[in-house]
């Protein structure tokens, strides 16, 4: 373990960089690594429970996605990643937390064309997150006051939506929209004005005891989080619809709520004024989330 490593918050953090090992304010990376000059990289985020990683498997799979999406065949094992991850949070003495674990192309030439052969460069990042699920402590102040962006979602067959990168400037120009009002999120929608998502997460919304979310058929990131909400609702026989959405079907709908891995299920206050509010489905998936978390948490002796 490194030295000065805490939970506490008193001591820096310690992050995990190329196999090492490092403080937080000795962590760097080459300035001509791909993924500082263009944003040719792969990552994601995932909370702990309890000092596991929640899902994984999941996260592992999408990042296989993003990494076969852009052709970056990095030759590292998920159990490898995992390693990695878990050894970090060993370090700084976490079981409730933020990780961060992107993989980039490493150190080339400077030049757009990248190399075949990859050396990747891989970091994690932790910080501490209070405990989830039933009894833990929000990561959010209260619901979201979310606002229609004007910089609309990259199409997917510019930037293929399934991917996570480090390329984030679409989603960044969305959110610094919010500076102009008093906005959590920005809803970002197509060129054909219908709705995808928040700048970094999922939207669902409830019409007529129905729970709508755009399709992954549009510039819709599959979220983990997104998947375990529509499993959740399956299985408390929720109905389910993915589809096309215009705004005005969000601002018309009884409940709404905004998803992604730190979050969990976050309810929409309102959209440009707009009040969307909670409301039973909503209150019921909670739960049911709540309870999939708590079942992470392994006994304390």
């Amino acid at each position: 373990m490194v030295e000065g490593a805490s939970g506490t918050g008193e001591d820096e953090l310690v992050y995990h960089v190329d196999g090492e090992l490092v403080a937080a304010s000795e962590a760097t990376v080459n300035v001509r690594d791909r993924g500082f000059t263009y944003g040719d990289a792969a990552f994601e985020t995932l909370r702990v429970y309890g000092g596991e990683p929640f899902e994984w498997e999941a996260h592992a799979d999408r990042l296989a996605g993003t990494c076969e999406a852009i052709g970056l065949d990095h030759g590292i094992a998920d159990d490898d990643l995992r390693d990695r991850i878990d050894a970090t949070l060993v370090a700084n003495d976490l079981a409730d937390a933020y990780v961060r674990l992107s993989i980039t192309r490493g150190v080339q030439p400077g030049k757009l064309t990248p190399r075949s052969a990859v050396e990747p460069t891989v970091v994690v990042i932790v910080a501490p997150l209070p405990r989830g699920g039933p009894g833990g402590e929000s990561v959010w102040d209260g619901p979201a006051r979310a606002t229609i962006a004007e910089t609309r979602r990259i199409p997917t067959t510019a930037l293929p939506a399934r991917t996570k990168t480090h390329n984030y400037l679409n989603g960044i120009l969305a959110r610094l929209e919010c500076r102009e009002t008093d906005a959590d999120e920005a809803i970002m929608l197509d060129g054909a004005d219908a709705l995808t998502e928040g700048a970094t997460s999922n939207i669902f919304f409830v019409g007529d005891g129905v729970l709508r979310t755009p399709s992954l058929e549009g510039p819709v990131l599959p979220g983990v989080t997104r998947a375990i909400v529509l499993e959740l609702a399956e299985s408390a026989g929720i109905a389910i619809e993915e589809g096309t959405y215009a705004v005005e079907e969000l601002l018309d709908a009884d409940e709404g709520f905004l998803t992604n891995t730190t979050w969990e299920l976050r309810p929409i206050a309102s959209v440009d004024g707009t009040v969307i509010g909670c409301g039973p489905v909503t209150d019921r998936l909670r739960r049911a989330f709540d309870e999939r978390v708590a079942a992470h948490y392994e006994p304390v002796e």
